[in-house]
């Protein structure tokens, strides 16, 4: 009974702490691309960085990662990979709308 109640948590832990940090992984391309105007590509553009940024907290050593790492240490491996899979779709999908920018003549300020 014990046993069972121990295997019980810890895949309730596991299920709980693979999932902590998992950013988003963007298209390169999508159907509305075209209908974007200057300020929606800045604006998706200011969300690709925001990615970024949570795709680089997943591959540090946060506490979800160090729990990840106690309880299911694969979760960590999982964390990192999908980290550098968002980095690099945000990558591409940047690329992607800098060139329909480029495109529809948009000129962004610089800050």
């Amino acid at each position: 009974m014990i046993k069972k109640c121990f295997s019980a948590w810890a895949m309730l832990a596991v299920v709980g702490l693979s999932g902590c940090v998992a950013p988003d992984v963007v298209s390169s391309h999508k159907i509305e691309d075209g209908q974007l105007s200057c300020h929606d590509i800045a604006l998706q553009m200011q969300q690709l960085e925001d990615i970024r940024a949570h795709a680089r907290k997943g591959k540090t050593m946060s506490g979800a990662n160090v729990a990840a790492a106690v309880f299911f240490w694969p979760a960590v491996i999982g964390n990192y990979a999908n980290a550098n899979e968002a980095i690099e779709a945000s990558n591409k999908r940047e690329a992607a709308l800098a060139e329909l920018a480029r495109d529809q003549g948009c000129r962004f300020k610089h800050s």
